[in-house]
């Protein structure tokens, strides 16, 4: 069964636009906010980096190692 009522709209009120000096100080905040997130990344980064080349340098060890114990068994 359809209706041939028109559908009520739903009023709600109009947000005022912020004036420019909130939007720039908003946009200089969240500047200030990524240019700190850029910064812990970047140490985050570098930590990976040395954990990494760590992981790599012990796996070769571990491989040699296994190579020696391979030959020694014959």
């Amino acid at each position: 069964m359809t209706s041939t009522a028109v559908r009520r709209r739903v009023l709600r009120p109009v947000r005022p636009d912020p004036d420019d000096s909130q939007r720039q100080q908003k946009q200089a905040t969240k500047r200030e906010q990524l240019r700190k997130e850029q910064q812990h990344l970047g140490r985050w980064m570098a930590r990976l980096k040395r954990a990494f080349h760590a992981v790599e340098k012990q796996q070769r060890r571990v491989a040699r190692i296994e190579r020696q114990v391979a030959i020694l068994e014959g």
